[in-house]
């Protein structure tokens, strides 16, 4: 990743990976490493850019507890048996301390509402692009 992310045309394959890997140890199952052993793996611009998401996503999380806007427990995500579903689910959602899914659906909210996006990454383009409209 490294490697990757010293060409600037690379940041969204990248930020969308570790999106994803972050969304995925968010849930605290034993089947995977913690965010903080994943982390100390990274290298100095993999972190930078992990930082970037996870800033993005505590801001997400408290626009979401300000605006009031309710949330859906995790805990029906995580007992998903078909197996394509369950890792487009989990590595789309991230667990809260609070037990609680955050979303692509919150981050649109939220990048809509505040106009602040993850640089060279919006979940506003990424929603688009998964529904076929550009």
């Amino acid at each position: 990743m490294e490697e990757l992310l010293g060409d600037e045309a690379n940041y969204e394959f990248v930020a969308s990976l570790l999106e994803n890997i972050q969304n995925l140890v968010s849930h605290g199952l034993d089947a995977f490493w913690s965010p903080d052993e994943v982390y100390a793996l990274l290298g100095p611009r993999s972190a930078a850019c992990w930082d970037t998401l996870t800033g993005f996503w505590t801001a997400v999380a408290d626009w979401c507890a300000r605006t009031g806007l309710s949330l859906e427990p995790v805990e029906p995500l995580l007992t998903i048996q078909n197996e394509q579903l369950k890792v487009l689910l989990w590595t789309g959602n991230r667990t809260l301390s609070t037990g609680e899914k955050l979303g692509l659906a919150q981050a649109v909210r939220y990048e809509k509402a505040n106009g602040a996006s993850i640089p060279s990454y919006s979940h506003i383009a990424v929603a688009l692009r998964s529904t076929g409209q550009q």
